[in-house]
């Protein structure tokens, strides 16, 4: 189980949320900010490589900020409604605490998020990466969303029903997982270790669950799937006269070679000119843990503070 204490918490009228500030060494008053906002099940340890790579590009000049969303993690208590316009709401909240706007760097569902925000509060953020997410095609007008969630994230959506008897059982399930097994095992393995633990917390048998909220991911599946407002945000921003950027991963959430982009899926959505794309030869976990991924991250979010 994590014993990750957040940096500080935001009050709610029932439970909070908690912000993990992942920079390492000391930071200037005056320091840059980026709000880094985590995947549908995952939580905000999954951006410490790359807060540790800025670190090093930038000693001192930039906090990274990353919170665990509502339903996850430090924020598991918070309550609903869910869907991506609360957690919108809850980072230009975070937002309105600095001076100077924030670059907002996104993964997967966070990518979704991190686009809606921009767009609903431009004043509060300096623009937008887009990491491996971001970008929707049209749903089918009879989506299953649970289906299609299991379809599409696999062993993340499964576990979710699943107990385990102890740290190292909840590891060997990841160590499985033809994407983030990999990762677990090679340099990045620390901190992707923290990361997987902090989502798990004791179930009410002795054992060990994931600490996500099943009806939170349903939620913010559902608006990531087929929300109409969710799938124009990142265009909007560009129309908007705001940078983004996409970073995207070559290989697939089970580390197929199909990731959830490509050129011709790109071409097909006729993006803006001014939407910068970079593609890593990485997998849908891996672009956020290892150094390929981490350098295209770094480099966009660069171009942005």
């Amino acid at each position: 189980m994590s014993t990750v204490d957040p940096a500080f918490v935001i009050e709610l009228p029932e439970g909070h949320l908690a912000v993990h500030d992942l920079t390492t060494g000391p930071v200037a008053e005056d320091a840059s900010v980026v709000l880094a906002v985590h995947g549908i099940t995952a939580n905000g340890l999954s951006w410490q490589r790359v807060a540790d790579e800025l670190g090093r590009r930038r000693p001192g000049a930039v906090r990274v900020l990353a919170p665990d969303l509502r339903g996850r993690a430090g924020s598991a208590g918070a309550p609903g409604p869910y869907g991506l316009g609360v957690h919108a709401a809850d980072l230009a909240g975070i937002a309105s605490a600095f001076a100077a706007a924030p670059v907002l760097v996104g993964h997967s569902m966070g990518a979704f998020v991190a686009a809606l925000a921009t767009d609903r509060h431009p004043e509060r953020f300096a623009g937008v990466v887009l990491v491996d997410g971001g970008l929707a095609f049209p749903a089918p007008p009879d989506l299953d969303v649970d289906g299609a969630l299991t379809a599409v994230i696999g062993p993340a959506m499964q576990r979710l029903s699943m107990r385990f008897g102890s740290e190292a059982e909840y590891l060997a399930f990841w160590d499985e997982h033809p994407a983030l097994g990999p990762v677990l095992r090679g340099p990045a393995g620390d901190a992707a270790r923290r990361y997987v633990l902090h989502d798990l917390v004791p179930d009410d048998e002795g054992g060990w669950r994931s600490s996500c909220v099943l009806d939170a991911v349903r939620a913010d599946g559902a608006d990531v799937l087929a929300d109409p407002e969710t799938h124009a945000a990142a265009r909007a921003v560009v129309a908007r006269g705001l940078p983004v950027e996409l970073v995207w991963a070559r290989r697939g959430l089970m580390d197929e070679p199909q990731g959830l982009y490509d050129p011709q899926r790109l071409a097909a959505l006729e993006l803006p000119d001014a939407l910068r794309c970079t593609e890593v030869d990485a997998n849908h976990y891996s672009v956020v843990l290892e150094a390929p991924g981490v350098t295209a991250v770094c480099d966009a979010v660069e171009r942005l503070l």
